[in-house]
């Protein structure tokens, strides 16, 4: 299955998010920025994008808390953090919280960004094909189980 590489980028400065936005369109990817992280929640679903690109430091609702929310509402949501707050804690939380990896602003290279979110999107195709394959082997199963089910009751029937 081709995953769409889609984004969520939540920043509270626009100038990051379109600075970002042309960075990563030049690798194949579509970014939705939002702006205001108290609305992330509710927008999530409605955008069903599967990765989410997550500052820290914002107004309102600080990243951390966000991941925390986001994690609680769609623990398969895969979050990226790139954020200009540069501490061994905030690394070592946003990857204890579920973030699978942790980038700083200013981007000097966009590079390990790109590495880190195609990471993300490896991780939700192989989580697709999982369920892909567990789906065929239910229906396999059912198959079997009826066909079983026939033969017994023709047998039954003589």
């Amino acid at each position: 299955m081709n995953v769409r590489r889609r984004i969520l980028h939540v920043d509270d400065d626009p100038e990051i998010t379109d600075l970002v936005a042309a960075y990563l369109a030049d690798y194949g990817y579509e970014t939705t920025p939002i702006h205001d992280p108290t609305q992330v929640i509710q927008q999530l679903p409605k955008f069903q994008e599967r990765v989410v690109l997550l500052d820290i430091d914002m107004p309102r609702i600080n990243g951390l808390q966000l991941l925390t929310e986001i994690k609680e509402f769609d623990g398969a949501v895969q979050v990226v953090m790139l954020t200009g707050l540069v501490t061994m804690t905030t690394v070592l939380q946003s990857l204890r919280m579920g973030a699978e990896a942790c980038f700083f602003k200013p981007i000097t290279d966009i590079e390990p960004v790109v590495n880190g979110l195609e990471a993300c999107f490896r991780k939700i195709e192989r989580w697709w094909a999982t369920l892909d394959d567990l789906t065929r082997r239910r229906k396999t199963e059912a198959e079997s189980t009826a066909a079983t089910v026939d033969s017994r009751m023709a047998q039954a029937a003589l």
